[in-house]
């Protein structure tokens, strides 16, 4: 049975998605059956708002750079169909899970309905099971399993999602083999999903609370 995994980072304006903050920048990679796929979904978005100073100093994106894309509404139906039929992985993915709650409610589209996602696997949560009372940033993850991330200066959505696929890889190697710990996932070649129907199984989406935000913040600094 195929196993199909959607490894998900987006760049937001800001860290609240409660004051108006929005997406700027999605990034995603595929993995089928432990393997990282050529397929990827990338895409930068006009917000329609500026994006905080704190923000642009983390991912480096200026407003200039953002204004002639597209909005989200744009985009939605391309992103459904690269997700669907996925399970989504992501660092923190309360963070990421309510900016997507966010946009595509703004889009009239109730996220609860289209049951976008059908299981979420939160890598942030994950480490901190694995190695608790240690750093469990990207950064940090990345040197524990030796996973090369010296392209990293500033954080981006698709370099994200490529790293952490790797990292997710690595964390869960223990379900198959520990032997092959530290062997490279070589890609396979592009599995293209062209389906454009939504999964019929209803899962429950969590808003980022208060404290998930503070919690993201403080994994930039870790």
């Amino acid at each position: 049975m195929t196993e199909r995994y959607i490894v998900l980072d987006v760049e937001t304006t800001g860290l609240d998605v409660n004051d108006n903050h929005r997406i700027i920048e999605i990034g995603c990679v595929e993995i089928i059956n432990r393997s990282i796929t050529e397929n990827t979904f990338h895409q930068y978005l006009n917000p329609g708002r500026l994006i905080d100073a704190s923000a642009t100093s983390i991912h480096g994106i200026t407003n200039d750079k953002l204004s002639n894309q597209p909005i989200f509404a744009d985009i939605k139906d391309k992103l459904i169909r690269f997700i669907n039929n996925g399970q989504v992985i992501a660092h923190n993915a309360s963070f990421d899970i309510g900016f997507l709650e966010k946009e595509f409610n703004d889009c009239g589209i109730d996220i609860y309905k289209i049951n976008l996602f059908s299981k979420i696997h939160d890598t942030l949560a994950m480490a901190r099971g694995l190695y608790p009372g240690k750093r469990n940033s990207l950064d940090a993850l990345c040197s524990r399993l030796n996973v090369d991330n010296s392209s990293r200066e500033l954080h981006g959505a698709l370099l994200d999602a490529e790293l952490l696929a790797q990292v997710y890889l690595r964390m869960t190697m223990g379900q198959t083999t520990m032997s092959n710990l530290l062997e490279d996932h070589e890609s396979s070649k592009p599995v293209n999903n062209n389906s454009s129907e939504i999964l019929n199984h209803q899962k429950k989406i969590i808003k980022a609370t208060k404290e998930e935000i503070e919690s993201h913040q403080n994994y930039f600094s870790q």
